[in-house]
């Protein structure tokens, strides 16, 4: 048992720090907000893993079909957006990298599939807007000089809305056209429990007003895109093309005998 302390002990350190690594190795489960921060924890290193691969179905699906039907643009822009902020806002606060780094991961992938839907769309005068536009944010957000906290503040807080306006027009295009189409189903499900799990994460580690009225707007937006692609399981236009008609056979007039 000792040995196993000995092995445990320097990782459970780094996770939840001195008291609670001797709580938890004594086994005191009345400790309550150290057995918290150990889920939590443990559900943020998840978090970052997955993030790092959310978009891959999404990516994959893309380049598979060769087709990028059913994907909102306006969609993708306003989510990128939003994690650019949010990436910002939570390096400049100083938060640890846990609680924030599936964002870095998933912009990066947000990126891929931006350059996937404006290339196979043969947009590539606005595929170069985009990318300058995006460039120069992201440089913004980052410079204290040209973005101060304050106004970096006010810009995640604005962030909840520019969520919701991301997620809408998705939400809106899988109900008018009753089908997700290239839509990844695996993607979605992976992001709606993604954003669930930052909610609990946020409110043990960094307790922030704004990243966690985010992360609740987030998940409820998730979810009623978690239930269009289960209620909408089929994708593309062949699921949605009608079938043929049988052809019935032509009836001759029957000649009367004379």
């Amino acid at each position: 048992m000792e040995v196993a302390k000995q092995i445990i002990r320097p990782p459970l350190l780094r996770l939840v720090g001195p008291r609670c690594t001797d709580s938890l190795l004594s086994f005191d489960l009345h400790d309550a907000l150290c057995l918290k921060l150990l889920i939590s924890k443990v559900l943020s290193l998840g978090i970052v893993t997955f993030g790092s691969i959310l978009k891959v179905p999404q990516i994959s699906k893309i380049v598979g079909s060769g087709s990028v039907t059913g994907i909102s643009a306006t969609s993708y822009l306003l989510e990128t957006l939003v994690y650019l902020v949010a990436l910002a806002y939570n390096h400049r606060q100083g938060n640890a990298f846990s609680t924030y780094g599936e964002v870095a991961f998933i912009t990066l992938q947000n990126f891929i599939v931006l350059l996937l839907l404006f290339t196979y769309s043969r947009q590539v005068m606005l595929l170069l807007a985009v990318a300058g536009a995006l460039s120069a944010t992201t440089y913004g957000l980052f410079d204290p000089s040209l973005v101060d906290s304050t106004l970096l503040s006010r810009f995640q807080w604005a962030t909840i809305f520019l969520s919701a306006a991301s997620k809408l027009p998705q939400i809106y295009s899988n109900y008018k056209n009753a089908s997700t189409g290239q839509l990844s189903a695996i993607t979605v499900l992976l992001t709606l429990a993604g954003s669930a799990a930052r909610v609990f994460t946020t409110w043990h580690e960094v307790n922030d007003p704004a990243l966690l009225t985010a992360f609740v707007v987030a998940t409820l937006l998730n979810l009623v895109l978690g239930i269009q692609v289960m209620l909408y399981p089929k994708s593309g236009p062949a699921a949605h093309r009608p079938k043929p008609k049988s052809a019935r056979p032509s009836k001759k007039p029957v000649k009367k005998a004379e």
